[in-house]
Parts: C-alpha cells; structure tokens; sequence
C-alpha cells in the first residue's frame, strides 16, 4: 500500500473515530452515525488496499 493511501485511509479513522465520540459526549446522533460511517470507510479502504498488495505479490 503506498504511503498516501495509507496515510490518507488511517486520516479518516481517526477522523470518523472524532466525530462519533463527540456525538456521544454531545448526545448529538446524527453526528456520531456520521462518524461511524466515515471510521467504518477509512477501515474498508485500509483492507481494499491491504488485498490490493497481497494480489501484487
């Protein structure tokens, strides 16, 4: 996996992981859905890429 793939899916874990929590302190829903949805993203493209080396190998 090149590094800006991995840099940029890892970006937005940590990104949705921000959201979703600060939809929790806030009792704000849609917020943490928001984020759930974009942590879950970052995790799919992380494995895609991951797949994507192993076939290259």
């Amino acid at each position: 996996m090149g590094m800006r793939k991995k840099i940029k899916n890892t970006g937005e874990i940590i990104k949705g992981k921000a959201k979703e929590t600060t939809g929790k302190a806030l009792g704000d829903e849609t917020l943490e859905r928001k984020g759930r949805a974009e942590k879950t993203k970052g995790k799919l493209q992380h494995v895609a890429e991951k797949g994507k080396d192993k076939l290259r190998r």
